[in-house]
C-alpha cells in the first residue's frame, strides 16, 4: 500500500510548496492592501512564457534569471497602473480593476501565443529522473520542499529583521497612521509586488518543469488553489499560507492516490468552504476589527 501511495504523497510534497509561492504573494498584497490580487495566477502564467520564449535563444543558465527580472518588472508595472492610482478608491473599485488585468494578461497572451499550448524547455539537473525507494520522480520534486521552505525563512527573516520589514508590518497593521509616520506607503506595495512576483517565477519554473505545457490559462487552477491555502492558513499570515498549500498539495494527490481524481480539485474548493463556514479567519489569522 505505501509503495502505491508514496509517488503520490512525494508529488503532494512538490506541488503544495509550488502553490506555497504562489499563496505568499496572495496573502503578503493582502496583508498590506486588503485586496485579492486576482493577477496574481496571470503573472505566474507569463513566467511560464517567458521561459519559453527566452530560452528558444538563449541557454537556460542565462534565461532563468532574466525570466525572474521580467516577471518581477511585470508585477511592478500591474501594481503602478492598474492599483496605485486607485489608492484612495473603494476597495471594490480595486478588486474589479484587479480582475480586469487578470483577464487583460490572459487574453494578451492568446494573442501572442495564438492560444496554443507550448512546450515548457528542459530545466537541466531539476528535471532529472530519482529513485527514491519504490517511487521514480523527478529532482524537482526533492528540490521544490527545501527550496520553498529555504525562501520562506529568508522572507520571514527579511520582514523581522529589516527596515523594509519593519515598514511592512506598520502597513499592514494601520495603513493611515504608518502614512502619518512618514513611512512610504507607495515604495513598501512595490516592494510587495516585487516580492510576490519573483516568488511566483521561482514557483513557475518547478511547476512547469513537472507540467511542461503552457497555455494562457494554466495558472488558474494553482492560482486558484493558491487562494484557497492562504485562506486556509489565514490570509495575511506567510507561515500560514504556506502550511495551508502543503496541506492542500497532499491531499489533493492523496486523493488521486485512492483513485478519486475525478475529486481532487473539488477537495480544494470544499476545504474552502468549510474553513469560511467555521473559522473565517484561517488557521492562523488574526480577527480584523473594522475601525468606526
Amino acid at each position: 500500500m505505501f509503495d502505491k501511495i508514496l509517488p503520490y504523497l512525494l508529488s503532494g510534497i512538490s506541488v503544495g510548496g509550488q502553490y506555497a509561492l504562489i499563496a505568499v504573494g496572495y496573502t503578503m498584497v493582502y496583508g498590506i492592501l486588503r485586496l485579492i490580487n486576482f493577477a496574481h495566477g496571470d503573472i505566474f502564467t507569463a513566467a511560464g512564457f517567458f521561459m519559453v520564449y527566452i530560452a528558444a535563444t538563449l541557454p537556460v543558465q542565462i534565461a532563468m534569471p532574466l525570466v525572474v527580472v521580467l516577471t518581477v518588472i511585470l508585477g511592478f508595472a500591474v501594481e503602478r497602473v492598474a492599483y496605485k492610482p486607485l489608492r484612495s478608491a473603494p476597495r471594490m473599485s480595486v478588486m474589479i480593476s484587479a480582475i480586469g488585468v487578470s483577464y487583460l494578461l490572459q487574453n494578451l497572451m492568446w494573442y501572442v501565443t495564438g492560444g496554443l499550448a507550448k512546450q515548457y524547455p528542459t530545466i537541466p539537473w531539476i528535471s532529472n529522473s530519482i529513485t527514491i525507494g519504490p517511487a521514480t520522480t523527478k529532482v524537482v520534486t526533492i528540490v521544490t520542499p527545501i527550496l520553498t521552505i529555504l525562501l520562506v525563512i529568508a522572507l520571514v527573516t527579511i520582514i523581522q529583521k529589516t527596515k523594509i520589514g519593519m515598514a511592512m508590518r506598520a502597513v499592514s497593521k494601520d495603513f493611515e497612521t504608518a502614512q502619518l509616520m512618514g513611512i512610504k506607503i507607495d515604495s513598501v506595495i512595490s516592494t510587495t509586488f516585487i516580492i510576490g512576483s519573483l516568488l511566483a517565477a521561482i514557483g513557475s519554473v518547478l511547476y512547469f518543469t513537472n507540467y511542461t505545457s503552457v497555455t494562457p490559462t494554466v495558472g488558474a487552477m494553482p492560482g486558484l488553489k493558491a487562494f484557497v491555502a492562504a485562506v486556509f492558513g489565514g490570509i495575511g499570515s506567510i507561515p500560514g499560507a504556506v502550511i495551508g498549500a502543503f496541506i492542500i498539495g497532499i491531499c489533493e494527490n492523496l486523493i488521486k492516490a485512492l483513485g478519486y481524481t475525478t475529486f481532487s480539485d473539488a477537495f480544494t474548493f470544499a476545504l474552502l468552504i468549510v474553513i469560511l463556514l467555521f473559522k473565517p479567519t484561517g488557521l492562523f489569522g488574526e480577527k480584523i476589527s473594522e475601525k468606526v
